[in-house]
């Protein structure tokens, strides 16, 4: 019988896929179970069409993210980050990914995911820094960060 998994199944198949299983299984457990339906000429058609949805909806996130990289990396799109320091440029404490991201959406108007902020060690000194965000698979911005002194 083909079913169609609407969630994983370990060592069955991953949700949304199609695959043909013993009918007893698809029946007693996995439709039962609500992990599976089967697969008939309507349900099929329906998952394609999600399918395309959900890649129309992947093609417009990954544009959105193009645009936002182009924004963040355009000359003179510096994030100013005012900190306590002591003397010789050490910061007190260090600079987390939330500072930076409050700070390009105070000045800039930009939602950045704090999480996408890759910050390979923490930022301890005052100046100019490069740190890259990850805001989509294919798409990794490099944006600038000043830290300044209170």
């Amino acid at each position: 019988m083909k079913v169609i998994f609407l969630q994983d199944v370990k060592g069955q198949g991953k949700k949304g896929q199609v695959k043909e299983v013993k009918d007893g299984y698809a029946q007693n457990f996995l439709i039962k179970q609500g992990k599976a339906k089967e697969a008939t000429k309507a349900s099929l058609a329906k998952l394609r069409g999600q399918e395309k949805a959900r890649e129309k909806e992947e093609a417009e996130h990954l544009e959105d993210c193009r645009q936002l990289k182009a924004q963040l990396e355009k000359e003179g799109t510096v994030a100013e980050i005012k900190t306590k320091a002591g003397e010789e440029g050490r910061v007190f404490g260090s600079v987390p990914s939330k500072q930076i991201a409050e700070a390009f959406k105070k000045q800039y108007g930009l939602d950045i995911d704090k999480r996408k902020i890759q910050l390979d060690e923490p930022i301890k000194s005052l100046g100019y820094r490069q740190v890259e965000v990850k805001l989509h698979p294919e798409v990794t911005a490099t944006v600038t960060v000043h830290i300044v002194a209170e």
